[in-house]
């Protein structure tokens, strides 16, 4: 199974114990873009929701594509009930939008799924000008709340942590759609805090890709230590998170 659908096989644990992005951010970026009932948007792989209330909310045409079989069908379970909510079970990658263009497109931690060409050049293709291209993540510190914690924490990912499918997605340069067309590339970064206990900590290292592709022994003795790790230093993990939203605009002359 590819990497990048290694999340369909945990729908409930994903919906669970994923993140959901800053409320500060989703303000911004809906007052930058203006959006409302008259905006068409496109949400790339939603997961089951993480990024998606808020943009729903504004009462626009929501639209998303989800890779996923499961991931998708749980989004129809939360989300039907909407009549401006509309999503596809297939591929960005090689779906055919016909005439569909869209005000915002935005991406929460996928668009570094798709390759670089494909992401930059369909999104571009796909928007209507003046339109937006908006992308989000995540960057999560626990090691300034809790030194000791995490270097505890690395000793066990340098014993058990052996997955047998690589994660290679971290060198997508975000700022490189300006070589596709877009311009006003811009980053904006917004704060919070998370706090959990140990087996909402391991619940939510089980979300992530690769970790659930590390294979037994190794599995069990990665949670189990995890667990322990932070059972041992006060029973919690606390992050400080940064929440990253880049932007970047079709001209409005194309």
């Amino acid at each position: 199974m590819e990497l990048r659908k290694i999340f369909d096989t945990i729908p409930e644990q994903f919906d669970q114990f994923r993140p959901k992005y800053s409320g500060e951010l989703f303000e911004y970026l809906v007052n930058f873009t203006q959006l409302g009932p008259e905006k068409k948007v496109l949400e790339l792989g939603p997961g089951t929701g993480q990024a998606t209330d808020p943009i729903l909310e504004t009462g626009c045409d929501y639209n998303a594509i989800e890779l996923g079989e499961h991931l998708y069908t749980k989004m129809r379970e939360k989300y039907d009930q909407y009549p401006n909510f509309h999503i596809v079970n297939d591929d960005f990658i090689t779906y055919d939008f016909g005439q569909q263009r869209f005000d915002l497109i935005y991406s929460a931690a996928t668009i570094q799924w798709i390759p670089e060409e494909t992401a930059f050049s369909k999104t571009f293709g796909l928007l209507k000008p003046g339109g937006t291209l908006a992308m989000m993540l995540t960057r999560a510190d626990y090691r300034t709340p809790n030194e000791e914690l995490y270097q505890q924490i690395q000793k066990i990912y340098g014993q058990y942590f052996k997955p047998e499918i690589p994660y290679a997605h971290r060198g997508f340069k975000y700022d490189n759609a300006q070589n596709y067309g877009f311009v006003d590339f811009q980053e904006h970064d917004f704060h919070g805090r998370r706090e959990m206990s140990a087996d909402e900590y391991v619940s939510y290292c089980g979300t992530h890709c690769d970790h659930i592709v590390i294979p037994e022994p190794y599995k069990t003795l990665f949670f189990e230590g995890l667990r322990n790790a932070v059972e041992e230093n006060g029973g919690k993990v606390v992050f400080e998170d940064t929440y990253v939203l880049y932007l970047a605009r079709k001209p409005q002359n194309l």
